[in-house]
């Protein structure tokens, strides 16, 4: 069994705390929010195991890696640059990325610019959206500017959630009210388990509106938590000791670096534009699941990959499953992970 290592590493000024395990070709995990390398405790000693050097990283902001006072510093380059920067830092030449939920965009972005570091990427939760950083209903690729379509998502009265999240404002305020309450819950309620024990279903169902009716809008005047789901018992996959280690890390980092991922995304949009038509080279796979709300509302991205991605290699959706699915279907995400390193080869 491989020995898990944590260290520090100075990546171009940047503190980033890393978690690896193992010898072998290079595979490096991203994690999303409010989230942290935790999220890839599953992965890590599997890929090990079958001869991979598996690394897991806070990204800046989050857990023991840097906090920046300017939200410039969560511009969707200065990720990259960490990711560039930590394979050298960690003696390689080359690696593959895997990253979910907000990692996804920052792993396919990396991979989009940087092919001959990036020989390999997979996206989870999130598929590739080029300078849209997160594919919505009728704006796969980002034909129109986040502005533009996060307000024909939300519609009157109310703010679709990037936008509640970028103000850096009433979130927090919510948030630090009741900080482990709001963490657990919002795992809850975007779980397989939640959604499909509310009867959520797509079936005959317009994107657009579920989006304005679920937790991800919220009305003028209110919280995002007041549409959030608390779950009777933790699950299996998300336990109270494991709830314990994403909250003492967002306890003692705090949100603004965090949210500040929200805050740059038009700005992002912006500063990909001069790339918007290049091809993202390296061979892609995406992994999304039924239930998890960016995979139905990126289903044209998915559907329209190839037109992007020359080397796609396809997707896989988990059934049953909601968005935290390499921690709620860890077996069924590690093989196809490495049926996605092994196509690599």
């Amino acid at each position: 069994m491989s020995m898990r290592r944590q260290r520090l590493l100075d990546v171009n000024g940047v503190r980033l705390h890393v978690v690896e395990e193992g010898e072998g070709p290079l595979v490096i995990f991203v994690h999303g929010f409010p989230e942290l390398w935790y999220s890839w405790r599953f992965q890590l000693p599997a890929l090990a195991a079958a001869g991979y050097r598996a690394v897991a990283i806070d990204q800046r902001g989050y857990g023991r890696s840097s906090k920046f006072w300017h939200t410039d510093a969560y511009r969707i380059h200065r990720m990259v640059e960490d990711l560039v920067g930590l394979v050298a830092a960690l003696g390689e030449q080359q690696a593959v990325l895997v990253g979910h939920d907000w990692g996804a965009p920052v792993a396919w972005t990396a991979a989009w610019l940087h092919p001959k570091v990036f020989r390999g990427v997979m996206g989870m939760s999130v598929p590739f959206s080029g300078r849209g950083i997160i594919a919505l209903p009728g704006n796969p690729f980002g034909e129109l500017s986040p502005h533009e379509i996060h307000t024909r998502v939300s519609g009157p009265d109310q703010d679709f959630y990037q936008v509640y999240f970028g103000t850096l404002g009433p979130v927090i305020d919510e948030i630090e009210a009741d900080l482990r309450g709001w963490v657990r819950d919002i795992v809850w309620s975007v779980s397989g388990e939640a959604l499909a024990a509310a009867g959520f279903t797509l079936e005959g169902q317009d994107p657009v509106e579920l989006i304005r009716h679920s937790a991800l809008c919220v009305p003028h005047g209110h919280r995002m938590r007041e549409r959030f789901f608390t779950p009777e018992t933790m699950p299996h996959w998300f336990t109270d000791a494991d709830l314990d280690v994403f909250v003492d890390a967002l306890e003692k980092g705090g949100f603004a670096g965090p949210l500040s991922y929200y805050h740059n995304i038009e700005h992002d949009w912006h500063d990909l534009t001069p790339v918007k038509d290049r091809p993202l080279e390296v061979p892609a796979m995406f992994v999304g699941a039924e239930y998890d709300v960016a995979t139905w509302w990126g289903a044209e991205a998915i559907e329209r990959a190839p037109e992007r991605i020359p080397n796609w290699l396809g997707s896989r959706i988990l059934p049953g499953c909601g968005h935290w699915l390499q921690q709620e279907r860890a077996e069924d995400t590690n093989a196809i992970l490495l049926e996605f390193l092994r196509a690599l080869r």
